[in-house]
C-alpha cells in the first residue's frame, strides 16, 4: 500500500528541510536525499554573502515548532550571512530530522515502478521509484508515495552567452570565468586586476559591492559591470520604496559605486564571444564591442533547474520558466523581483 511508503524529498537545503518538517507535522515520514556532505550544502558555498531578508522571513513555522523541544530559540533580528543561516537554523533543523536525511546521496532518476513514461495502464496505482547513488557509488532504488523536488538550481548556473547558451569560447575560458559571487576576504586574487561582472540581478549587485572593497584597498583594481539590457532600468532596485529595505539599500550602494566611478557600467552588452590569451579574457558583444582584457570574469546571469533526472515523470511545466505551471506567474522574473 503506497500510503505506508515515505515521501521522498530531494535536497536538504532550506526548502527541503522545511518540507520534511511539514511532513512530520502531518504524521508523514519523510526521507531526504542530499547530494552534499551536510545540510544546506549550496548555501554553505555562498556563506560569505549576507541575505537581504531578516531572520523572521528565513525561518519556517513548522521547522520552528520541530526545533522548539530541543531548546532552540529562533533569531528575531538582523540579516544573517549564508554561513550564519546554516549554523543558527538549517544545521540544527537537519539534526532534529536525524537519520531521515541521507547525505552524499544523489538522485539519478525518478519514475513510476514498472511503468515507463509512455505507459498509461495502471500508472496511477504504482508508487514512485527513486534511483539513488551513494557516496561509495552504490546504486539503490527506493519506493515512495510522493516525491518533492527541492534540489534547487545552484548546480546549473546560466552562461554568459546572451542567447542562453555558452558564448563562443566560454568553455575554453574556464580558467578565467566564475559563476559565483566572489569572496573578497582574500583580496589578493582580485587586487590590481580587471574583473568583469556580467548580470543585472541582486547577485551581480552584491558582487560589484564586494569587489568595490578591493578597489578601495587597491586603487589600481578595476571593475566593469556589463548589463545585457540597453538601459539601467530597475537594476538598482526600489531604493527607499523597496518592499525589503536591505534589498533597496543593496541597489542604492551599487548605484553609488557606478555614479562615483568606482565601477564602470556598460549597458546593452550582450555577450557573443569570450576570447582568451595567456593574460586573461576579452568579452565581445553581439554588436562587436570588446571590453578590455580581464583576469577575472564573474557571470551571474541566474540559474536553471536540472530536470534530467525527472525525464520519466510527466511534468506540467511552464515552457518559458521550466517551473510548475501553477506557480509560474508568481516567480516570473519579467514580472517580479525574487519571485
Amino acid at each position: 500500500m503506497t500510503e505506508l511508503l515515505p515521501i521522498v524529498v530531494i535536497g536538504a537545503g532550506p526548502q527541503g528541510l522545511a518540507a520534511a518538517a511539514h511532513l512530520l507535522e502531518h504524521g508523514i515520514e519523510p526521507l531526504v536525499f542530499e547530494a552534499g556532505a551536510g545540510p544546506a550544502a549550496a548555501v554553505s558555498e555562498w556563506g560569505h554573502v549576507r541575505l537581504f531578508s531578516e531572520w523572521p522571513e528565513l525561518v519556517d513555522a513548522a521547522a520552528s515548532r520541530l526545533l522548539a523541544p530541543t531548546g532552540w530559540v529562533a533569531p528575531t533580528k538582523g540579516y544573517p550571512t549564508g554561513a550564519k543561516w546554516v549554523s543558527s537554523y538549517l544545521a540544527p533543523l537537519a539534526s532534529a530530522l536525524g537519520d531521515r536525511i541521507r547525505y552524499g546521496t544523489r538522485v539519478t532518476g525518478v519514475g513510476r515502478r514498472g511503468r515507463d513514461r509512455l505507459v498509461d495502464a495502471g500508472r496511477g496505482e504504482q508508487p514512485f521509484t527513486v534511483h539513488v547513488v551513494d557516496a561509495e557509488g552504490v546504486e539503490t532504488r527506493v519506493d515512495a508515495r510522493a516525491v518533492i523536488d527541492a534540489s534547487g538550481t545552484w548546480a546549473q548556473p546560466n552562461p554568459a552567452g546572451a542567447d542562453g547558451l555558452p558564448a563562443l569560447g566560454e568553455r575554453a575560458a574556464a580558467d578565467f570565468v566564475s559563476y559565483r559571487i566572489p569572496n573578497c576576504a582574500d583580496a589578493e586574487q582580485y587586487a590590481g586586476k580587471h574583473t568583469v561582472v556580467v548580470g543585472s540581478g541582486h547577485s551581480a549587485a552584491t558582487a560589484v559591492i564586494e569587489l568595490s572593497r578591493v578597489v578601495k584597498q587597491h586603487p589600481n583594481t578595476r571593475v566593469t559591470w556589463a548589463l545585457r539590457r540597453g538601459t539601467v532600468g530597475n537594476t538598482f532596485g526600489g531604493g527607499l520604496a523597496d518592499e525589503l529595505p536591505a534589498r533597496g539599500a543593496l541597489g542604492t550602494r551599487a548605484q553609488q559605486l557606478v555614479d562615483t566611478g568606482v565601477v564602470d557600467l556598460v549597458t546593452g552588452f550582450r555577450v557573443e564571444q569570450i576570447r582568451t590569451d595567456g593574460a586573461g579574457a576579452v568579452l565581445v558583444s553581439e554588436d562587436g564591442r570588446a571590453l578590455p582584457v580581464a583576469e577575472k570574469v564573474v557571470v551571474l546571469t541566474g540559474f536553471r533547474p536540472d530536470l534530467s533526472f525527472l525525464s520519466e515523470i510527466r511534468l506540467e511545466l511552464d515552457p518559458t520558466l521550466q517551473a510548475p505551471v501553477r506557480i509560474a506567474a508568481e516567480v516570473d522574473p519579467n514580472l517580479h523581483s525574487c519571485g
